[in-house]
């Protein structure tokens, strides 16, 4: 009668052969069997699937082979995420959005209402007549709105890429227009802008954080996707304006 050798290395078989370990290896006798394997090599017991019977748990002590203290388990569980949100983020976001959208709500209120000493919208009206601007008296209105709907928008944490490309919109042309007096604010220049442009860009990219309205939503889960498609609208909304309302 012939003996089959179910050693590892015997007769049998070798122990790189996964098909024999997978079968061949398998400790029999159920939960009890498992027990006892504990202290085999873990090299040489390696080939379990799924449906071998054991639990998560005598399976892990059999891979590991060190029992159940030395945190195998633990660190099969985990998810390592190298760049993770946090709360930090969430805080420098807020404060962006907050800034950005206070200061336009206070601009839009002063082009709108007059309000906190502002012009009102005769008066900003004839700001964008000296610069060049016809159609200046709509465009004083859909101005001073646009700048009182995204600060609105960005405080809430609502609509944020809406309002950001708003916000860079709004920011390309003023640039564009004061681009003859230079850079620095002290000289007329458009320094202030260009910084509000800035931020409304990053938060384009980054989203409004978690604390928002917008939290869950498809864009908040996809900012940059749907940053690059509010930078386009943005610019295209800013060359329309110069290109059909502002003269040379």
């Amino acid at each position: 009668m012939r003996i089959h050798d179910d050693r590892p290395g015997g007769a049998g078989g070798s122990p790189d052969d996964r098909s024999y370990g997978a079968h061949a290896q398998r400790p029999r006798g159920g939960k009890g069997a498992a027990k006892s394997t504990q202290g085999l090599n873990a090299r040489q017991y390696n080939y379990y699937d799924e449906d071998d019977g054991y639990s998560a748990s005598e399976a892990t002590s059999l891979v590991g082979g060190v029992g159940e203290d030395s945190g195998y388990a633990e660190e099969l569980g985990k998810q390592r995420k190298p760049f993770g949100w946090n709360g930090g983020t969430d805080l420098g976001l807020l404060v962006l959005r907050l800034a950005l959208g206070g200061v336009f709500l206070l601009h839009g209120a002063q082009k709108l209402f007059g309000a906190f000493g502002g012009p009102g919208p005769e008066g900003f009206a004839e700001v964008l007549s000296d610069k060049g601007f016809q159609q200046s008296a709509a465009l004083s209105l859909v101005t001073g709105g646009t700048e009182l709907g995204t600060g609105a928008l960005l405080v809430l944490g609502l609509f944020t890429p809406a309002a950001a490309a708003g916000v860079v919109g709004l920011m390309a042309s003023a640039v564009f227009v004061n681009l003859g007096s230079g850079f620095f604010n002290a000289e007329g220049g458009f320094e202030m802008e260009a910084i509000l442009g800035a931020v409304g860009i990053g938060l384009l990219f980054t989203g409004p954080g978690r604390v928002a309205l917008d939290y869950g939503r498809v864009w908040f889960r996809r900012p940059l996707g749907f940053g690059f498609f509010g930078l386009i609208i943005a610019a295209g909304a800013a060359a329309a304006v110069l290109i059909l309302f502002h003269r040379p």
